[in-house]
């Protein structure tokens, strides 16, 4: 029985061997970080050891590496934190995450390449007030890369603070805290388990926590932090190199290329910005994404149509309808590649693709085919 090809990875990556066995040896330390005697003492260390192995992975200081359970927290941390007598400004794109922690933001809109708008970025910070600019490194859809260095030069010159979600390109990606002023990672995207993530912030910079607690993450974040889940994040980190890139947008790329050597209609969302590595947006007009997901699922092809937050629930993607796709916003699929992907993925890929569109009535010469 051939194996399933999991194609999913911007929802999680395959766990990383180096990362279960930091959890596991996490696992059976029994002491409590914040504790005093030798037990809290063992897990303090492997507490501070990943501090400062994040920090150094990612260009910032210990002490400014606040544990979170996850890049949704982290992400809310720091808007929830930092937008206290400033308006909060998003792109238009950004994952859910962050967009349900702003409702009341402001989106700038992207250009029809997936990228933001910096023209409009720049008018709507040049309206007045200090402000809080939103903004991913990557798209967790399309793989677009925004422009940062250029995003940020805009926010200093109108004394805005810049929040980077970077956890779809930390690990695929050169990402450090510069030229932002925070970060938020997700240690399951880089190949850890899930339950772990984390804000950096640049030296400085004063943040108002979501909990209270008990003062832990120097009073940033309440609760006992989740070892095993950040001792894994922290080793996961440091496995997930992007020098490792090269070989999965070579597969990503003969995916593509397959794919609109047999499908002419066939189109590839963002494919004029530069991208992760490991991601495509492929979109099959008049066919649902649902309807698409399903059909590969039974193939067994395991992909997307967007954000894995939105409980299952498939419809337009409103990253596509920012990019001006229209009614075709829903019917788009997300192939993203993972760190272990076969050699054979791009081939089979492509052969599960083209059989599902065959099933569903898109053949050259079919009644609806192109």
């Amino acid at each position: 029985m051939t194996a399933r090809l999991g194609l999913d990875a911007n929802a999680t990556e395959p766990l990383r061997p180096q990362a279960r066995v930091a959890a596991l040896a996490a696992l059976d330390l029994a002491g409590n970080p914040s504790s005093v005697h030798a037990e809290g003492r063992a897990a303090r260390r492997v507490l501070e050891d990943a501090r400062a192995g994040l920090a150094a992975r990612f260009g910032a200081r210990p002490q400014d590496v606040v544990f979170t359970a996850g890049g949704t927290e982290a992400n809310a941390l720091a808007i929830r934190g930092l937008s206290t007598g400033r308006r909060v400004l998003v792109g238009a794109t950004e994952h859910p995450a962050v967009l349900r922690a702003a409702p009341e933001a402001r989106a700038v809109p992207v250009r029809p390449d997936g990228t933001i708008d910096l023209l409009a970025l720049e008018a709507a910070l040049a309206e007045g007030g200090p402000a809080l600019v939103c903004l991913m490194a990557a798209n967790n859809e399309t793989g677009v890369v925004h422009p940062l260095a250029e995003a940020a030069e805009a926010c200093r010159r109108h004394g805005a603070l810049l929040h980077v979600d970077a956890v779809q390109a930390a690990g695929r990606l050169p990402v450090v805290l510069a030229p932002a002023d925070s970060l938020a990672l997700s240690g399951h995207k880089m190949g850890g388990p899930k339950g772990g993530g984390a804000l950096l912030l640049r030296p400085g910079l004063d943040l108002m926590p979501l909990v209270g607690g008990g003062g832990q993450e120097r009073g940033r974040r309440g609760g006992t932090e989740p070892l095993p889940a950040i001792a894994g994040l922290a080793a996961a980190a440091e496995a997930a190199l992007p020098a490792a890139a090269a070989r999965l947008a070579s597969l990503r790329d003969a995916i593509e290329a397959g794919i609109a050597a047999i499908a002419p209609e066939a189109r590839f969302p963002g494919r004029e910005a530069p991208r992760l590595p490991n991601t495509t947006s492929i979109l099959l007009p008049g066919v649902p994404a649902e309807t698409q997901v399903i059909a590969l699922d039974l193939a067994g092809v395991s992909v997307s149509a967007g954000a894995a937050c939105s409980s299952g629930k498939v419809g337009a993607s409103h990253v596509l309808a920012a990019m001006g796709l229209g009614p075709d916003a829903a019917c788009a699929i997300r192939v993203s590649l993972p760190w272990n992907a076969p050699e054979d993925a791009a081939e089979r890929f492509v052969a599960a693709w083209t059989g599902m569109r065959a099933r569903l009535g898109r053949a050259p010469g079919s009644p609806h085919g192109s």
